[in-house]
């Protein structure tokens, strides 16, 4: 397994934000919690239009991590697609179902604003 320090936590973020523009993920935010946990840098949080949408969402950046040698460190919900956890170490990618979104509003629940490069819709 390669190591998930391979590319730099601005690289990996990137790379996540371009799978899911790629994907159509809907309403992309990217939130920085260095300052409110020491286990990951940025979540990057994003709504798909069906289960099956989040699923493929979530397979295409497991591929693209790969083959960039951004070794996943763990995936939860992948078998339902309603929330994806994609934890790639330093940037933790959650998929999810608008309706699940808006039930546990992660972005609320960390108490703090998207960053300002937010990749919107």
């Amino acid at each position: 397994m390669m190591s998930q320090k391979s590319l730099s936590t601005p690289a990996v973020s990137e790379l996540v934000l371009a799978v899911l523009d790629d994907l159509k993920a809907q309403s992309t935010t990217r939130l920085d919690v260095r300052h409110l946990t020491s286990m990951t840098d940025e979540m990057v949080i994003a709504s798909g239009r069906s289960d099956r949408h989040v699923r493929a969402i979530a397979q295409a950046l497991l591929e693209r991590c790969k083959a960039a040698g951004c070794e996943p460190i763990g995936v939860e919900g992948l078998e339902s697609g309603e929330w994806v956890l994609v934890d790639l170490g330093d940037v933790v990618a959650h998929i999810m179902l608008p309706h699940v979104r808006d039930f546990y509003s992660l972005e609320k629940l960390w108490g703090i604003a998207p960053r300002q490069d937010d990749a919107g819709d």
